[in-house]
């Protein structure tokens, strides 16, 4: 992948909503938070598709919209406009959504937050889902797939933690280990983030075909919806892949769920590798972003 920025003042060759104009960018700009620019994009940039950068820094170019409605699921939360994506991503989530309402008892999928139309960094909410390769599945099973809009930013999904993420509670069904087994074996997942509790459940209930369990990683957090991440499309160059998963990764979870239930005294500070947040939150600064992202939020830098 090219360098990121390390500039004091750049001109900029402008493309989509720019047209073919000459952007300053200055050392003011360069310092400023990239989410107030990349939040503020409300349409795709078209042209390819392209994911770029990494899935906390980076942005999305010739992005897709989920569709709000189809026939096995529904786009929540639409007042964000956080329903786009990579169209692998896109594919993804319907095929998914498909296969779950074939093989469970589930209508089909809730689906939260995927990536605003450009991607970058967001205003609120996620650090990463920048390059629109990550989706969020809310862990409610559909009742109803014709949801009004409004009923979408009211309703809520449940929760399937018990003993502060340590365990499972009785939300938690086998449908829902299927439709984790259903999302974990595309040849296109990196990674699924849950709860500690549901990775151990998995790991003490599932049997036979345990492969799959390599690609649900335990994280904080992640006990109403589950975090799907796909690696990098083929031919997108400037995209970057997280390292592939080590291990089943169920020892991780029990060690996880034993300093929860018995908490160790206070140490050093937690040096984990962040999962979805980068050292400094979403406060990516323009100057940090990808170069090749500019050109997809050019038109707002004049």
């Amino acid at each position: 992948m090219k360098r990121l920025f390390p500039f004091a003042m750049l001109f900029l060759a402008a493309c989509g909503s720019g047209g073919g104009s000459t952007v300053r960018l200055d050392a003011t700009q360069s310092s400023s938070e990239a989410r107030q620019y990349f939040g503020a994009q409300t349409s795709a940039s078209g042209g390819a598709a392209e994911a770029i950068g990494f899935y906390s820094n980076g942005c999305l170019a010739g992005g897709v919209e989920l569709a709000e409605t189809g026939p096995h699921w529904q786009a929540m939360r639409l007042s964000r406009n956080r329903n786009w994506g990579h169209p692998e991503l896109i594919d993804y989530l319907q095929g998914l959504s498909a296969n779950v309402a074939r093989n469970t008892s589930w209508a089909g999928l809730y689906i939260g937050d995927l990536s605003q139309p450009r991607g970058g960094p967001m205003l609120t909410g996620h650090a990463s889902h920048q390059v629109g390769l990550d989706a969020d599945i809310w862990m409610y099973p559909p009742e109803r797939l014709d949801l009004t809009r409004q009923e979408r930013e009211d309703l809520s999904s449940i929760s399937v933690r018990a003993q502060r993420g340590a365990s499972v509670n009785g939300n938690w069904t086998a449908d829902h280990a299927e439709v984790l087994r259903l999302a974990a074996t595309d040849p296109r997942v990196e990674r699924i983030f849950v709860t500690t509790g549901v990775k151990v459940w998995l790991c003490q209930n599932v049997t036979g075909d345990r492969s799959w369990l390599s690609h649900i990683r335990p994280a904080n957090g992640h006990h109403y919806h589950f975090h799907v991440r796909l690696r990098c499309p083929a031919g997108d160059r400037d995209c970057v892949n997280q390292a592939p998963p080590q291990g089943d990764g169920c020892q991780e979870a029990y060690d996880r769920a034993a300093r929860i239930l018995n908490p160790p005294p206070p140490g050093p500070p937690n040096t984990d590798p962040p999962v979805d947040r980068p050292p400094r939150g979403m406060r990516v600064a323009l100057g940090e972003v990808p170069q090749q992202c500019l050109p997809l939020i050019s038109g707002g830098l004049n």
